[in-house]
C-alpha cells in the first residue's frame, strides 16, 4: 500500500487539513503529523532549542508540541515510520491563503514539503488563495476544487510518478473561484510589498509591535507565465522549486568581480 504523509503549518484544527485528508484518504496509508499550534510564515525552521513531543489526536493523527512544518516531517521521517521505509508522497496544506512569489520563503506550507524534497521524496505545497478575506472565502469558496486538485495530483503521482528531479517539489495555488478554468505551469513572480509594521503600547506604556498582512501585489512588467498572473485568471498556478538556491548565472560575474 502507498503511504502519504500529512503536514501544514495552520495547525491541526484548520479546515484545509481536513480537506485535505479528505480528498486523499483512500489513496493510501495516510499518516498526518501537523503542529500544534499555527506556525504561518515561520519558513524552512527546525526548533533545536527544546524538545518536541507527539500527541496522538487520532490513529496515525498526531500534532508536535512547538514544532514547526519542518520538525514535523522531519521527526515523522526518523521516529513515526520504520527503519528504511519513507512515504510514497509528501502534501503540505491545504494552507489558508496564497504562497506565490517571495513568499514562498517565508511559508511553513512549502517548507513543509521541502523538507521532504531534502529526501528526495515527492513533495507538494498546496494553498487556496483567499479574496480580501480569508474568513469571507471559506465561507463562499471553500475548499472543494482544492480538494479536486490535491486529489487529481496525488493521483497522478502515485500512478505516474513524480515529474521532477531530486531535491525540488510542486508549489499549487488555487483560485478563489467556483469554476476554475484549469491548470497553468508558471514561475515564481514579483511581490511587492508595503510597510505592514504596526506599533501599540501595553497599559504599562511599554512598546511592542504587530506584522500586518497586506494585500497580493506583484511586478505586472514581469507577470508573463508567473503564479500571481495565473491565479488572478482563474487558474490553478502550479510552481516548480529547488531547494538549491545558487544563482548560477552570476557565477562567472561574481569570478570575475573577484
Amino acid at each position: 500500500m502507498r503511504r502519504i504523509l500529512i503536514t501544514n503549518d495552520d495547525g491541526f484544527e484548520s479546515l484545509g487539513l481536513q480537506a485535505l485528508i479528505e480528498a486523499v484518504k483512500d489513496l493510501g496509508e495516510i499518516l498526518v503529523v501537523v503542529p500544534a499550534s499555527e506556525k504561518s510564515a515561520c519558513g524552512h525552521s527546525l526548533t533545536l532549542t527544546k524538545p518536541l513531543r507527539f500527541v496522538e489526536l487520532a490513529d496515525n493523527f498526531y500534532k508536535l508540541e512547538d514544532g514547526t512544518p519542518s520538525d514535523c516531517v522531519y521527526l515523522a521521517l526518523h521516529a513515526l515510520y520504520p527503519d528504511g521505509i519513507k512515504p510514497d508522497l509528501i502534501l503540505s496544506g491545504i494552507n489558508r491563503g496564497a504562497n506565490m512569489g517571495e513568499d514562498i520563503t517565508y511559508s511553513g506550507t512549502v517548507a513543509g514539503a521541502m523538507e521532504a524534497a531534502l529526501y528526495d521524496i515527492p513533495a507538494v505545497a498546496l494553498s487556496q488563495v483567499c479574496n480580501s478575506n480569508c474568513e469571507e472565502t471559506e465561507i463562499k469558496i471553500g475548499y472543494d476544487n482544492a480538494k479536486k486538485v490535491a486529489r487529481e495530483i496525488a493521483q497522478k503521482i502515485l500512478h505516474e510518478g513524480f515529474p521532477l528531479e531530486r531535491r525540488k517539489l510542486l508549489n499549487i495555488n488555487i483560485p478563489p473561484v467556483k469554476n476554475i478554468k484549469g491548470y497553468k505551469i508558471t514561475k515564481a513572480g514579483y511581490r511587492l510589498y508595503a510597510n505592514e509594521a504596526h506599533l501599540h503600547r501595553n497599559p504599562r506604556g511599554l512598546e511592542y509591535w504587530w506584522l500586518g498582512l497586506h494585500p497580493l501585489e506583484w511586478e505586472r512588467s514581469e507577470a508573463r507565465d508567473c503564479d500571481f498572473e495565473a491565479v488572478y485568471e482563474g487558474y490553478v498556478s502550479i510552481t516548480p522549486i529547488k531547494a538549491d538556491l545558487t544563482a548560477y548565472e552570476e557565477l562567472n560575474k561574481l569570478k570575475n568581480w573577484l
